[in-house]
């Protein structure tokens, strides 16, 4: 008879059913019952992911014609803070999408599973683009036509062009086809790859900010308006990267 420990191991490098786990289940010891319904419940959780991930895959399937055709996704990172740009991506994944299972919405996941994700995106994409608009566009233009310039912008540098374009929740003027598709990252697994690869070159973007003006904690809250964040602004008054047409960066500004 196995110990827990010679079981737990076992269970530990078997992901599907197997025949021996019947024995298991008849097994009278409460630790090999509890490692069991351990197993299970780890096993449920990987169903239910993986059912996530073929979901996103058909919903991006379901926008192909034909064999030949490319689906890209788009989406952005950095509407809402005070300062900063707004970063757009766009992807076009492969056929055979099985290194990204577990790829979720950005904000569903830590920052360490997005930093690998997003390795993993780059290297198996058909192909890939990452578009900067910054501060300045942003009040120029007002943030829905910057975000949308950029996801335009995005869209257009990839290469191969796509055959059609979902946009999370914008409608873009394209060349190709475009669907606008609302809480796309979490419908479609191109848009999803899309909203990691805006999300981590935007971090990583606040992150040097952070070193440049290190009086507001950029690397702590990305430029959001965190009490943190407004308490400096106040201290401090806006710098080159604040959005003046945001508030309250506009009126500190006024006031100043």
């Amino acid at each position: 008879m196995k110990t827990t420990n010679e079981l737990k191991e076992k269970l530990n490098e078997v992901t599907t059913w197997q025949s021996w786990i019947e024995e298991l289940e008849r097994d009278s010891r409460k630790s090999v019952q509890t490692l069991l319904a351990t197993w299970k419940r780890k096993q449920a959780r990987r169903e239910k992911v993986v059912e996530n991930h073929e979901s996103k895959l058909e919903f991006d399937e379901s926008f192909r014609r034909t064999s030949s055709d490319l689906v890209a996704g788009i989406d952005e990172a950095g509407r809402g803070p005070l300062a900063g740009p707004v970063v757009t991506a766009a992807v076009i994944l492969p056929q055979d999408c099985t290194s990204l299972i577990g790829l979720d919405d950005s904000k569903q996941l830590s920052k360490a599973k997005r930093d690998v994700f997003a390795e993993i995106i780059k290297k198996i994409a058909v192909s890939y683009a990452v578009h900067i608009q910054s501060p300045e566009e942003i009040d120029c233009l007002n943030i829905y036509q910057a975000t949308r310039n950029s996801m335009t912008q995005s869209a257009l540098l990839l290469s191969p062009a796509p055959t059609v374009v979902l946009a999370d929740a914008m409608m873009l003027e394209l060349p190709m086809s475009c669907k606008s598709i609302i809480k796309g990252d979490a419908k479609s697994l191109s848009i999803a790859a899309a909203s990691i690869l805006a999300k981590t070159r935007r971090d990583a973007l606040m992150a040097e900010y952070a070193v440049q003006y290190p009086l507001y904690g950029f690397e702590k809250h990305a430029g959001y308006g965190t009490k943190d964040h407004v308490a400096a602004l106040e201290k401090y008054g806006p710098c080159e990267i604040h959005r003046t047409t945001f508030e309250p960066v506009k009126s500190l500004l006024r006031e100043n």
